[in-house]
């Protein structure tokens, strides 16, 4: 008997919206995931969770949403858990593993990851780098899936 694969999942990521794209920031306590989301918001982005992210299928794509118990509060490691806007949703495009050795030449398409039971490009990514928000936005340019009509 096979096992249908799971219609939504919920993962250790935080997630930003950008360009009405979200995208995750995969990896363990400490990685740099709220740090990251902090200086992609400061560069447009808006947040949609931190911490942990409920992803589940919507038709042929991916949607991300805040788990209610921790919806529009973000952690500044330091400072604490303070209030921050949100936006309630957005299709997933990409996820950045934050915990990934990053290559210095990768193949030139991004790998992929069942999420949900569906395929979602990945690539690995050094958060606490000064360069971090750049080179995800350049890789959501190249890799992250399109939004779907």
């Amino acid at each position: 008997m096979t096992v249908p694969p799971l219609s939504s999942e919920t993962l250790h990521a935080s997630c930003v919206e950008i360009g009405g794209r979200a995208v995750l920031l995969h990896g363990r306590s400490g990685s740099g995931k709220s740090d990251l989301a902090l200086r992609l918001i400061d560069r447009g982005a808006r947040l949609i969770s931190d911490d942990y992210t409920i992803v589940r299928r919507a038709g042929a794509g991916l949607v991300a949403t805040a788990p209610a118990n921790i919806k529009g509060r973000i952690e500044v490691r330091g400072v604490g858990i303070l209030p921050m806007d949100t936006v309630e949703s957005a299709p997933v495009a990409l996820m950045a593993l934050l915990d990934e050795l990053v290559e210095r030449m990768p193949d030139d398409s991004a790998a992929m990851r069942p999420v949900a039971g569906l395929q979602l490009p990945v690539i690995a990514l050094a958060a606490l780098e000064a360069s971090a928000p750049i080179k995800l936005e350049l890789a959501l340019a190249r890799f992250g899936l399109p939004i779907k009509p």
